[in-house]
Order: structure tokens, then sequence, then C-alpha cells
């Protein structure tokens, strides 16, 4: 166990990060913190493959995530299959649940988007109320 906060765990799995890696994990924090002030940060799946856990963020259920892979950042919408902004995904399409943005070294972060995104992911969780 943790004494830390979720978000100071979430503060330490950028910091293990370099580069353009943690330059999108920045950026993608701030721009789902920006477009819901309300969103909870949460670390989730914590296993021996990835002790440090995912960064989840919350909003009367999970609204996204957040996953380093080998050459990709990738965000991920809990209910993004559900979403009418299915055209921004460009990973994950075949899932009959989520969908994500994968970001390369190459990628740039639309922030704007991002956050109307993460507003459109929150409105299907709470007006599924």
């Amino acid at each position: 166990m943790t004494d830390k906060s979720d978000s100071e765990q979430i503060d330490e799995i950028i910091a293990q990060q370099s580069g353009w890696k943690r330059d999108v994990l920045i950026t993608l924090r701030a721009a789902i913190r920006a477009a819901d002030p309300a969103t909870v940060e949460v670390v989730k799946y914590k296993k021996p493959s990835k002790p440090e856990g995912v960064p989840f963020w919350t909003h009367d259920g999970d609204v996204c995530f957040v996953d380093v892979l080998k050459s990709a950042v990738r965000l991920t919408f809990a209910k993004g299959a559900r979403m009418e902004s299915n055209d921004r995904f460009n990973s994950r399409l075949d899932s009959k649940v989520v969908r994500a943005i994968d970001y390369s070294d190459r990628s740039h972060v639309d922030e704007a988007a991002v956050r109307a995104l993460v507003a459109e992911a929150v409105e299907l969780n709470v007006g599924a109320k």
C-alpha cells in the first residue's frame, strides 16, 4: 500500500517518462482536468508487469484513462463506442465499448479536441443516471 494520493501517484507515473511521452502525458492530463474540473484522478490496474498502475479520470464512472505503450501514449475513452465524435479516434476501433487515440512521437495533441471528447464522455456518464 502507498500513502500517496492517486494524484501524487499520477505525478510519479508522469515523472517516470521522458521526452515526448512525458510531454503528451502532461498535455493530456491538463486538457482532461480543464474539460471537467470535477473529474477525480484514480490509479487502477496495478499488477506485476505495471506496478505503478494506470491513470484514470472518473466522473460518475470511468471517463478515460492513459496508458504508456512502447511506441505510443494511448488515451482511451471508457464509453468511446457510444460517443458521437467517433471520427477523432484512431485506435481500438473494433471494440464494442472503448475507443482510443494513440499519440506517437510525431503526434500533436489537439487540446481543444481532447477537452470536447472529455466533456462528451462525462455527459454520457452523468446523463446515464
